[in-house]
């Protein structure tokens, strides 16, 4: 008798112990509708909104620390005005491991499609489900609900020793700005822009052969 409650026992804790599992993982793996951080501060430099404690990819993507080892993904303001009318996004599958600087996303717009790298190196968890149905939403609110996918870092803290970050950011999309009308006042003059951010949709409005150099200049893909 005893040792049938013993093993009572232990099957009971076995389960507990199951379930507990499975309703934390199912926590990480699906998680809650976001909208950005609380109180997300932007600060205002060289004509850009800057969000604070955003680390930013050379490939105009950014990255922002969640709990645990999770973080946010998505493309910065550059990107997305250089895009413009965003019709499809098809982002790597889930529990896909993604190298830092690799394809994580690929973006179609102008009925051309981009690829876009990851800033982190991780697994992807989750993908926005509300900029799948909405991809216009990555456009309109690139840094909050406009995000792209989570990815679980372990090596986030050495990943970030490769992003832009702090005061680096502003310094580095004006640059971006700069080589951009650059490039475009050579082969399309009427379309560079007076500084800021570039004309919205730029890509689709120039010729084949600049659109494939200002993708690969700016995306890094």
């Amino acid at each position: 008798m005893s040792i049938l409650f013993v093993l009572l026992m232990f099957l009971l804790v076995m389960s507990i112990n199951y379930f507990c599992f499975r309703t934390r993982e199912q926590a990480i793996a699906q998680p809650q509708a976001w909208t950005g951080p609380q109180a997300v501060r932007m600060q205002r430099e060289y004509g850009f909104s800057i969000p604070e404690d955003y680390c930013f990819h050379p490939g105009h993507t950014w990255v922002l620390k969640e709990g645990g080892e999770n973080a946010r993904v998505g493309i910065d303001s550059f990107a997305a005005n250089l895009l413009g009318t965003i019709e499809h996004i098809d982002v790597i599958g889930l529990n896909r491991w993604v190298r830092q600087g690799q394809k994580l996303v690929t973006i179609r717009s102008g009925g051309q499609n981009f690829e876009l790298v990851s800033p982190v190196e991780g697994v992807v968890m989750a993908v926005n489900k509300d900029a799948a149905q909405d991809p216009g939403l990555i456009a309109r609110d690139p840094y909050q609900s406009g995000w792209i996918a989570i990815v679980k870092s372990p090596d986030l803290v050495t990943n970030k020793k490769n992003l832009v970050q702090g005061g680096m950011v502003a310094p580095w999309l004006q640059n971006s700005v700069t080589r951009l009308n650059g490039m475009v006042a050579q082969l399309a003059p009427t379309m560079a822009a007076d500084g800021g951010l570039p004309l919205a949709g730029l890509l689709a409005r120039v010729a084949p052969e600049l659109r494939e150099k200002l993708a690969k200049e700016f995306f890094l893909a």
